[in-house]
């Protein structure tokens, strides 16, 4: 730990900003965890990239098909492999909550940068402020590492502002990845000010959220990765400008992309959005593997609609190794 649990806030302040990406786990053609195609992925997306923080094993990487034993293990992968050179957030998600706590004690043993903690699915509660208020208290109080809220409406509900602005003054509350309407969002940023930095997972509004709510953290989703390439990082290029105000360029740039989240969100299956998204790194040749029960695979009409869509969409492969998919 490179923080006291009282300096958890200011830390992330500090360290907690830019663009922060949730990894999928690649998996092996007998389903193991490809534990060299991740280590070149994350070195590829830290190096090449310029990403400055990994969300590890979370919904994306489906945490829910792993052991906790696997779980460990990446959260100690991403630490070797990024080193101090980017951050890590590790998600620590469960309906158990001593796997919740086994979870985050191992990520604060390891030195991983933060933990996500998403709000547990309480369907059977016609009420949960003070369930969740608890929730979050009870595992602030056994780690000293900060820690990231999530909702999202997976669990059955969403989190209002007024209750994740009083989990917020919590000591090591550091941040939320707040999935929900933009206008919940909105309201939860000027309530928290800068307790807490507050992001949602849209790339599509993360431009728009640095110009207008003044944002300085993209907690996370894939399109770090999958819209960018060692020769073409125009989402690392929009945010820098944004960043440095020059709000007209960044614009620009951002729009520029339009062509690619087009063809990837109309080349994707309904239900198949990891197999999809695997199947987009290894056409940029990144490690993509197989996806795990209960998820489904691509078929070979579905890999060769998303192929074409692909070498449409526009972004430089340059430099870039050879796609195992080709």
């Amino acid at each position: 730990m490179k923080y006291r649990r009282i300096e958890a806030k200011e830390y992330a302040r500090a360290h907690m900003k830019g663009i922060w990406a949730a990894s999928l786990m690649p998996f092996a053609a007998d389903l193991s965890i490809d534990q060299m195609g991740w280590r070149r992925n994350l070195r590829h997306w830290v190096d090449d990239l310029g990403i400055d923080g990994v969300f590890v094993s979370g919904k994306q990487g489906e945490f829910f098909s792993m052991s906790i034993e696997e779980r460990k293990r990446t959260f100690e992968i991403a630490v070797d492999e990024v080193g101090d050179r980017a951050g890590t957030i590790m998600s620590c998600s469960d309906q158990n909550m001593d796997t919740v706590i086994e979870l985050a004690k191992h990520a604060q043993a390891v030195g991983a940068t933060s933990i996500v903690v998403h709000a547990p699915v309480l369907h059977f509660l016609h009420k949960q402020d003070d369930t969740l208020y608890q929730y979050y208290k009870a595992i602030s109080e056994q780690v000293d590492i900060g820690i990231a809220m999530w909702s999202h409406p997976d669990s059955g509900y969403l989190m209002s502002p007024e209750l994740c602005a009083r989990i917020a003054d919590l000591p090591n509350i550091v941040a939320i990845k707040y999935s929900v309407p933009r206008e919940m969002y909105v309201r939860l940023t000027r309530l928290v000010g800068d307790k807490i930095q507050v992001s949602t997972a849209s790339e599509e509004e993360w431009f728009y959220n640095i110009v207008e709510l003044g944002w300085r953290l993209y907690l996370c989703s894939s399109p770090p990765y999958l819209f960018q390439t060692k020769a073409d990082r125009r989402m690392r290029e929009y945010t820098d400008l944004a960043f440095n105000g020059e709000v007209a360029k960044a614009k620009v740039v951002r729009d520029s992309l339009t062509p690619v989240r087009e063809a990837f969100r109309r080349s994707r299956p309904a239900e198949k959005p990891p197999a999809h998204s695997k199947y987009w790194q290894e056409l940029m040749g990144q490690a993509g593997g197989r996806v795990r029960a209960p998820m489904l695979e691509l078929t070979e009409a579905e890999k060769e609609a998303t192929r074409r869509a692909f070498e449409t969409c526009g972004l430089k492969l340059d430099s870039q190794p050879k796609s195992s998919a080709a």
